[in-house]
């Protein structure tokens, strides 16, 4: 790939796929509104010659000069605080930016990459999940704006790449983690680790023993690459199977962080998944990828990124 085009590429993920592709000496055009993206995630990589951003809302009709190998759909809201806060964006962004994205690669000859989600599966009947997988999900449930989202754009992808011959790939995310998460992100870790920081109560959901399991960035950012690179185009679980419960995590990130916070507990959300775990066998048979960073490791190097948020020594 020599130029590619991430769209939501000032996020928490895109960000770190900009840093990818430039290391590797592509072009990448970033495109981004802002609305839960952010500069500061990007902004080292200004004045790179090989680097440009275009304040953009993907919903609309897509136009780049020149030819581009790539595209990478990574537009969304993604954490449950910014979907249940902007469900109409939400939906707007997984149907017709997904739509416009995939003309875009088409009028191109680019290469496109969806990035879904385990939120695909719902709150899943068969653990741990693998591809196969149907869901079970609530279409009309306040989480319906995402999960939905994304599985028409999963339907739409697959309908390119059938009916149009599109060059297509579908990758399912599952708990991902690293530096430029937001404070505010609303997920676990953020929360987690700014309350531990903070020394305040850790807020676990319902009784802390619906599951999670973590993959680090870099990981993940390893597996879209590959995935990108190969000739599959079915959906593909990327993430880490090491499963942990909500109250395990939260004890992990009291000791790493030093911290004498407490856990307390409040209701569980609306259709909040009990548990998730991705089974990685197709991953690992097809791209030969699995992830190679501990948990441990990963939150000390994560740590380090919210103090400085935090303004914490």
């Amino acid at each position: 790939m020599s130029r590619v085009l991430i769209t939501g590429g000032a996020g928490f993920i895109g960000s770190h796929l900009c840093d990818r592709f430039l290391a590797e000496g592509d072009e990448v055009v970033c495109m981004d509104n802002f609305l839960t993206g952010s500069p500061d995630n990007i902004a080292h990589l200004f004045g790179n010659s090989k680097f440009k951003f275009i304040q953009y809302n993907v919903t609309d009709f897509i136009y780049i000069e020149g030819k581009i190998d790539a595209v990478l759909h990574f537009a969304s809201p993604a954490s449950p605080i910014d979907y249940l806060k902007l469900p109409i964006q939400t939906l707007k962004v997984g149907s017709l930016g997904t739509h416009k994205a995939l003309g875009f690669a088409k009028a191109k000859g680019a290469r496109f990459l969806l990035a879904s989600t385990s939120e695909v599966y719902g709150d899943p009947l068969m653990h741990p999940q693998r591809e196969e997988y149907w869901g079970n999900v609530n279409p009309i449930g306040v989480r319906g704006v995402y999960d939905e989202a994304k599985r028409f754009g999963e339907a739409m992808t697959m309908a390119y790449h059938r009916y149009h011959g599109l060059d297509t790939r579908i990758v399912r995310i599952f708990n991902t983690f690293g530096p430029r998460m937001r404070l505010e992100d609303g997920r676990v870790l953020p929360a987690f680790m700014q309350q531990a920081l903070l020394g305040e109560d850790l807020t676990a959901f319902g009784d802390g023993m619906q599951t999670r399991s973590f993959c680090y960035v870099d990981d993940l950012v390893n597996g879209i690459v590959r995935l990108l690179r190969s000739e599959y185009a079915e959906p593909v679980n990327i993430g880490n199977p090491d499963e942990i419960t909500i109250l395990q995590f939260a004890k992990e990130i009291i000791e790493l962080t030093g911290s004498k916070s407490k856990i307390s507990f409040k209701p569980l959300p609306e259709d909040d998944p009990k548990v998730r775990q991705p089974d990685i066998t197709k991953a690992k048979a097809i791209l030969g990828w699995e992830p190679k960073v501990p948990r441990t490791e990963g939150l000390k190097r994560t740590i380090g990124y919210f103090k400085k948020k935090l303004g914490i020594k």
